[in-house]
């Protein structure tokens, strides 16, 4: 008998695996999803994965076998944790307080994490914050069996580029594979929403959708306000825009809840806004799309525009989108740093995975293995959860992926312009101004916000704090600090990455 232990995610193509393996489709989807896991596993084995699109983590008992197998997917949308016990049980589940909450779990800080996380603003890799707690990696199974554990890696992203297409060859199939996604993406009875920048990647899933309304995050300072731009997508499109305005006292005012809830600290300043937006859209909705994806697989960053210039030198530092402090600055900063602990190594074996691919490849895969993971999903999964609200990211799916695998690179960057081939797509629905809008990110005003005395009281007391000092030379953390507030706003990022570790470690470790 197969039971399902633990599952979170959203299996797109149910309705023809409940063909397939003879569900009844009428079931309620947790019951249906169930049985989806349990007949495909007992159908496929291992290689159920294989068979499935969509977002998920899951763990299931054999009782026939007494054996546990847990699989997370190809992407790592959804997480999954594992911790071996002092008595040699496995302790395991998609959130890490439900792992906390068992017994035989000793709560011990993993301090080596902080010296990467100060260079990525994130945790990467298998290794977390809590000492002997591991995540499972993207597209890896786990197989617990008489006190005994097998890891296997059983999907790797793959790159063959294809010269026979042009260019509105690749966009012709970005947009109909598309078109074939996005009623998979959501049953016929539900009703969904739509999370809108004024970027390409939201407006063209909002344009491609049957979302009704869509939900932006805006600011006051019209610089950074992109909620603005997506109005005039939202107006094009027919769609009711909700517009969350966010202030610096809101802004500063979650980060404890954001810290707490994200369960391991993110020095991601847009991670707070996103909280702040999925909390406001969840007062209206259940379910939202998200654009997220489509800038790793399809070269959307502008700094892939210099991938040939760095050529071959890539692998001595592209460890990823961040790079905030290098070893020298942490050296000065840390009361104790460990030798050999580089954030580096985390990619040293995806650059032996694209040996001889082009620069631009190299990037991209660095960052769909490690910035994906340890951020972008972390963020989306963890928030939403916390506000109650379903993401799903249509342009997260092996199938785009695939098509992005075989694109050569020029049709993702050139001299002018980045995500060329999914702009082109874009296009098809969207007026060529969205489409081929410059890309500005998800900004945040708080290289403005966190220099201001009436906002910044409790980051200036945590940088003075006897917290601080168990980890910090006091002296350097705050010459930081008092450079950001002299005038070099090029500082936000160390500030802000070391109080959110701080706000982090002070939930985890003083309050509880």
């Amino acid at each position: 008998m197969i039971t399902v232990k633990e599952y979170r995610g959203h299996i797109r193509n149910w309705e023809a695996l409940c063909g397939e393996l003879e569900i009844d489709k009428n079931l309620s989807r947790e019951a249906r999803e169930e049985a989806i896991l349990i007949k495909a596993y007992e159908t496929w084995g291992y290689q159920m994965a294989d068979h499935m699109y969509g977002m998920f983590a899951f763990a299931l008992w054999d009782d026939s076998e007494k054996k546990l197998f847990c699989l997370r997917d190809q992407f790592g949308t959804k997480p999954f944790y594992y911790y071996i016990a002092e008595d040699g049980e496995i302790l395991y589940g998609t959130m890490i307080r439900q792992i906390l909450e068992q017994p035989g779990f000793v709560k011990e800080l993993n301090e080596e994490m902080l010296q990467l996380y100060l260079t990525l603003t994130y945790v990467a890799g298998e290794n977390t914050f809590f000492k002997g707690l591991k995540k499972l990696m993207p597209g890896h199974y786990l197989i617990w069996q008489d006190g005994k554990m097998e890891i296997t890696r059983y999907w790797t992203p793959q790159f063959h580029p294809d010269e026979s297409k042009s260019l509105e060859d690749w966009a012709d199939e970005i947009h109909s594979t598309l078109l074939d996604i996005m009623p998979e993406v959501k049953a016929k009875d539900e009703t969904v929403e739509s999370f809108l920048s004024g970027g390409v990647d939201s407006s063209y899933v909002l344009a491609v959708s049957d979302a009704g309304e869509a939900d932006s995050c805006g600011y006051d300072e019209e610089r950074f306000d992109e909620s603005r731009v997506a109005a005039v997508t939202a107006d094009l499109l027919g769609v009711k825009h909700n517009v969350c305005r966010v202030t610096p006292e809101d802004f500063f005012g979650v980060v404890p809840y954001v810290m707490y809830n994200m369960e391991q600290p993110l020095g991601d300043a847009s991670a707070i806004v996103f909280t702040l937006g999925c909390n406001a859209a969840a007062q209206h909705t259940k379910i939202c799309y998200s654009g997220e994806g489509a800038d790793e697989f399809f070269g959307g960053y502008n700094m892939y525009r210099n991938a040939e210039r760095y050529g071959d030198n890539l692998k001595t530092f592209y460890v990823g989108n961040t790079m905030i402090m290098k070893e020298d600055e942490k050296k000065k900063i840390l009361k104790n740093y460990y030798e050999g602990v580089l954030p580096i190594d985390l990619a040293k074996g995806i650059y032996e995975e694209t040996e001889g691919l082009d620069p631009l490849t190299k990037m991209s895969d660095v960052d769909i293995q490690i910035w994906l993971e340890g951020d972008i999903y972390l963020n989306v999964d963890k928030m939403s959860t916390a506000a109650g609200l379903e993401i799903r990211m249509p342009l997260t799916d092996r199938r785009i992926f695939d098509i992005a695998s075989r694109m050569p690179s020029r049709y993702k960057v050139n001299d002018e312009q980045n995500k060329v081939a999914f702009r082109t797509a874009a296009a098809k629905v969207l007026p060529e101004e969205i489409a081929f809008r410059k890309k500005l990110g998800f900004i945040v005003p708080i290289r403005i916000w966190m220099a201001d005395e009436r906002y910044n009281q409790d980051v200036r007391a945590k940088f003075h704090s006897e917290m601080a000092a168990k980890f910090f030379n006091m002296e350097e953390i705050n010459a930081i600090f008092d450079d950001y507030i002299g005038g070099n706003s090029d500082n936000w990022r160390k500030v802000w990455t070391i109080y959110t570790f701080l706000v982090w470690y002070e939930e985890y470790f003083v309050k509880r």
